[in-house]
């Protein structure tokens, strides 16, 4: 290793040890013939001073020392005078007095300054650097959190008997809803993969695979207007589980929370959450993911269940899923899909809400054949279109499917709320722009046709010429 501690490590029990700390330069302050530099890396932040007498060649080089030079600085540790800590920091009782210098490298002035006290740049600068604004603290914590969070999972998903599975990102198109993001195939012309909107037929096909217990925290995509609150490529944590009821996924997951707001937050929640119908939020809230906190209270769950089975496309005069196709509905209300009674059908689908954000949902899943078969009825799709869009999950559902159900949480959002951050872009290490562009790496751009020929693809231009 290079250095023998972090820049957030020494405190005044390691007086007049010998260190050796690797950083960037955060501050540099000359005082006569003292240089006072502030060392920073993820860790913290110590300072640094260069004496002539102790080190001439440390203080001669530390005159060329400029913002964010990466640098290794060796010394011994000295603790300040009571009157000279700093109690706003870590290490704020220490300082380094330097012994040796070495730049390791170099920097251009950066194009805005490294601290989180410093007036906020544009986002659009933000992320052309991203590179720079990952590196003040008040970013990387909420990378260190959004860690923090999928460790958790994992630690407590594992511990409930789940197996950890990564589906395909390369897939078949099965629109709903939003567009898919589409891969040209060179092997077949003329076809194509899809990113996955979610892993939804793979998790249940995994069921179908006597898997029981799958989870998942897996990129998804989908080609969207953007918001505040959505990303073309997002993160969610997927869950699928065999031989359950509702109420088994409501306590895993209060579980699972109750175990992240402890160890992310320091907070204790109470469980079970409360619980509100669809028809009860929008009567009382005119909203179906309503803000139920009360004064003072940082944090309030809620589950919003019985949400309508189908919706009335009136543009194109049909029913619709209101989740999506494979999603169960409450045994009660059979008499009302004979009757034809759409609009009174309850699904056995939940939400979870946080805060006045969803931040997940799930349901039942269908796992009859005859059932299923009703259900695409109903939504219009005839035998030919249900084999052409989901052939390869009703095929499996004829080898015994078991009775399953899941549920998704969204990683991004999340994160954002316990930080509280308005947009989910800030918890995201390389997010897109709400035109769906990297402005880091200039992506979407153009490809030669040496490409586009070996795809069979001819690209259109806006003047409409190819």
């Amino acid at each position: 290793m290079l250095r023998t501690h972090t820049c957030g490590e020494l405190n005044k029990t390691f007086k007049d040890q010998e260190v050796t700390l690797c950083g960037w330069v955060h501050k540099r302050r000359d005082h006569g013939k003292l240089i006072f530099i502030d060392i920073r890396d993820r860790y913290g932040i110590t300072q640094v001073v260069f004496v002539p007498s102790v080190s001439k060649q440390a203080h001669d080089e530390a005159q060329k020392l400029g913002p964010e030079f990466v640098v290794r600085i060796t010394g011994k540790v000295n603790v300040r005078p009571d009157k000279n800590v700093n109690p706003d920091v870590a290490t704020g009782d220490i300082e380094l007095c330097a012994t040796a210098l070495e730049i390791l490298n170099v920097s251009e002035v950066p194009v805005f300054e490294i601290d989180d006290n410093a007036a906020e740049p544009s986002e659009e600068l933000r992320l052309a650097y991203r590179y720079l604004d990952l590196r003040k603290q008040k970013v990387m914590q909420a990378l260190r959190v959004r860690h923090q969070i999928c460790s958790c999972i994992r630690q407590f998903l594992n511990a409930e008997q789940f197996t950890e599975v990564e589906t395909p990102v390369l897939t078949k198109s099965t629109p709903e809803g939003a567009r898919d993001f589409l891969v040209p195939s060179r092997l077949n012309p003329g076809t194509f993969f899809a990113l996955p909107q979610s892993p939804q037929l793979f998790k249940q096909i995994l069921m179908v695979s006597g898997l029981d217990r799958y989870y998942q925290i897996v990129k998804c995509f989908r080609d969207e207007d953007l918001r505040a609150d959505r990303q073309p490529e997002f993160t969610q944590l997927d869950m699928e589980m065999s031989f359950v009821t509702e109420e088994d996924v409501f306590s895993l997951t209060e579980r699972l929370f109750q175990k992240i707001m402890k160890e992310v937050k320091g907070v204790d929640i109470a469980i079970p959450f409360p619980r509100m119908t669809h028809a009860q939020a929008m009567a009382q809230y005119k909203s179906d993911k309503p803000d139920t906190r009360k004064q003072g209270e940082e944090f309030s769950f809620l589950w919003v269940v019985d949400f309508p089975l189908f919706k009335y496309n009136e543009e194109e005069k049909r029913w619709e899923s209101e989740h999506h196709p494979f999603t169960s509905f409450c045994q009660e209300d059979i008499p009302l899909l004979e009757s034809g009674q759409f609009d009174k059908i309850r699904s056995r689908s939940y939400d979870l809400v946080l805060n006045g954000s969803e931040i997940g949902s799930g349901s039942i899943r269908i796992h009859k054949q005859d059932v299923q078969k009703k259900i695409f009825d109903i939504i219009g799709f005839d035998e030919a279109e249900a084999e052409k869009r989901f052939g390869f999950l009703l095929k499996a559902f004829r080898y015994g499917a078991p009775p399953h159900a899941g549920v998704a949480y969204g990683i991004d959002r999340l994160v954002a709320i316990l930080l509280g951050l308005d947009s989910i872009r800030d918890v995201i290490a390389f997010p897109k722009t709400q035109k769906g562009s990297c402005l880091l790496t200039e992506a979407p751009a153009e490809v030669d046709s040496k490409q586009l020929k070996e795809l069979g693809i001819i690209s259109i231009n806006k003047k409409g010429g190819e």
